[in-house]
């Protein structure tokens, strides 16, 4: 922990531990007709995308995400071109990958995969839907409001809550970001942009504890 981050209490670390896991939708994996990757700031979904790939759980993969001011410095070409260039590396085929490199939001990636699938001649019934481990009920509410008529499996890396905040290094920040993505699934159903998701009270209350604590870098203004 640097000098300038926040201590944080073995209690906050259990209220973390709960948001961590309640984010994760703990679908099985099982094959599906295409697989969407979505763009952030973690490589780790190229990685695990490319995983997926070698597994035969889907034929055809689109990398979806232009930039946001998280990720400019870290891909200055787009989170999409970089996630394909990282999976290459990994072994997938060059006519495996579509490419969606304009998407600034979870709705637009969504959205333009969708459109970019289509003008490939796809018409998926089922999408492998890999993100962050912590973005993958609001992915799925998303996916649900903007695609209804498809079924969605969410997948993202196997890992520990300890084992994500040691591969970034901060923190606060990822809490800061776990509690930020609970904000979401809460408001966006109220804009329209996602379905609602019940959320157990002992998550509830997680997250209003971390936020009195001062974990509120990520929330909406």
């Amino acid at each position: 922990m640097t000098d300038n981050q926040q201590a944080i209490t073995e209690e906050q670390w259990q209220q973390a531990k709960l948001i961590w896991d309640y984010h994760q939708m703990h679908h099985a994996l099982r094959p599906c007709d295409v697989a969407i990757g979505l763009g952030s700031h973690d490589l780790g979904v190229a990685a695990f995308s490319a995983e997926l790939y070698h597994q035969g759980l889907f034929p055809r993969l689109v990398f979806t995400g232009g930039n946001s001011p998280t990720t400019l410095a870290r891909f200055p070409r787009g989170e999409a071109v970089h996630f394909r260039e990282h999976a290459l590396s990994l072994g997938v085929p060059d006519e495996a990958i579509l490419l969606e490199p304009n998407a600034t939001n979870t709705g637009e990636n969504i959205t333009l995969s969708r459109k970019v699938l289509a003008t490939a001649g796809l018409h998926p019934q089922s999408v492998l839907l890999i993100s962050k481990p912590y973005m993958e009920r609001r992915s799925f509410a998303t996916a649900r409001k903007l695609w209804p008529e498809i079924e969605i499996v969410c997948a993202s890396e196997p890992l520990a809550l300890d084992d994500y905040v040691k591969a970034i290094g901060d923190d606060k920040l990822v809490i800061d970001m776990l509690v930020g993505d609970l904000q979401r699934v809460i408001e966006y159903p109220k804009l329209g942009f996602a379905i609602p998701q019940e959320i157990p009270e002992v998550v509830h209350a997680a997250y209003e504890a971390l936020i009195r604590a001062g974990f509120d870098s990520r929330l909406l203004a």
